[in-house]
């Protein structure tokens, strides 16, 4: 099967482990039978079990956390594993392991366009059911970039009492008119592509390829700064048979690497619950939902990122009673600054350990 870049059964699971959490009652009503989640460990829990770190992925990243959090993982760096039990779950609607549109259904097909809709409040509740299932009462930390970090909000909004702290870096309380925007130009090209079939593609032997590398490219535009592509690449050209732009040749190798290990239905369907994302949802609003958090929150911003501006972490700091004053670490890779600058973000995250209860 070569129509998805998503982890299939039949492939080698490397590092990651695999439990079942039973099925998963939706926002939206649905049911999701026999939920699967992948995930992976570094160092001990220890005999009183209060030393672990929940660690939340991004859009496209993974239950590994040093393949896409490099330095942070390991003896002395911020996860100290020797002093913590750090452990990062595939979130579901994943690609990578956990149950999501290219998993087997109960009917022995892919999920495809059957996969139901969901949110993030529906990715903090497998992760609750995954965390009961490995045995974890408490968390010292919930830490998360982007996409990660509405899910380590969630946690502190809904579950008190099993975080100590949490730390969200680069995201939000609420997904912005921007942002839904420039996520659903991403998705329309997905679904435009010929080879989409309405998500049920996975049989064919071309999938949604072309459409989905459209999706990362805008999406790369947004990760990144004006700047560093004016400096980075300006006006120059390749050099090379194609007469493309550097610019270009770059953003198609983001492409064509996102294609080789991620799934296009993944893509639509983490991408839509980020747009869905709203901390104030049935609670009474945003300011009124970050008023109950009764842990301590760390609010970090990079103060390039055009994505998730610093108003948006900003509010966070300002709503949320137990945060610490907002961090802002400088960089000139904007959103991505989280990945890029793990220097400042390390020393952020220790601050945190420090203040989690």
């Amino acid at each position: 099967m070569t129509a998805t870049g998503a982890w299939l059964e039949n492939q080698d699971p490397g590092e990651r482990k695999f439990i079942s959490i039973g099925f998963l009652l939706l926002e939206n009503g649905q049911t999701l039978p026999d939920v699967t989640i992948a995930y992976q460990t570094w160092g001990e829990l220890n005999s009183a079990k209060d030393n672990a770190i929940l660690v939340n992925h991004a859009l496209t990243g993974w239950s590994d956390v040093p393949g896409w959090w490099p330095l942070m993982v390991g003896p002395g760096l911020p996860f100290d594993t020797d002093k913590y039990f750090v452990v990062c779950p595939n979130v579901i609607g994943g690609c990578q392991g956990s149950t999501g549109p290219s998993s087997i259904a109960p009917d022995g097909k892919r999920w495809g366009s059957r996969f139901p809709a969901i949110t993030i409040r529906d990715m903090v509740n497998a992760e609750i059911a995954f965390t009961d299932a490995i045995g974890i009462e408490r968390y010292k930390l919930a830490v998360g970039p982007s996409l990660g970090g509405m899910r380590a909000l969630e946690w502190a909004v809904q579950l008190p009492d099993r975080v100590g702290a949490i730390c969200t870096i680069g995201s939000s309380a609420v997904a912005t008119g921007d942002q839904i925007g420039t996520a659903s130009i991403q998705i329309r090209a997905i679904k435009s592509d010929p080879h989409f079939n309405n998500g049920d593609y996975y049989d064919q032997e071309i999938g949604p390829d072309e459409g989905m590398g459209i999706a990362r490219r805008i999406a790369h535009l947004t990760y990144r700064t004006e700047a560093e592509m004016d400096i980075r690449f300006g006006r120059q050209l390749q050099g090379d048979e194609t007469g493309r732009y550097a610019v270009e040749s770059y953003l198609d190798h983001q492409a064509d690497k996102l294609a080789k290990r991620f799934d296009a239905n993944t893509y639509i369907a983490l991408t839509e619950a980020m747009n869905s994302h709203d901390i104030g949802r049935d609670r009474g609003g945003v300011a009124a939902a970050l008023a109950t958090i009764k842990v301590p929150v760390v609010a970090v911003s990079i103060d390039t990122d055009r994505l998730f501006p610093v108003r948006l972490q900003a509010e966070i700091a300002e709503l949320a009673p137990v945060a610490a004053p907002l961090v802002t670490i400088s960089s000139p890779f904007g959103h991505d600054g989280f990945l890029v600058e793990v220097e400042s973000v390390g020393d952020v995250i220790r601050e945190a350990l420090n203040l989690a209860k």
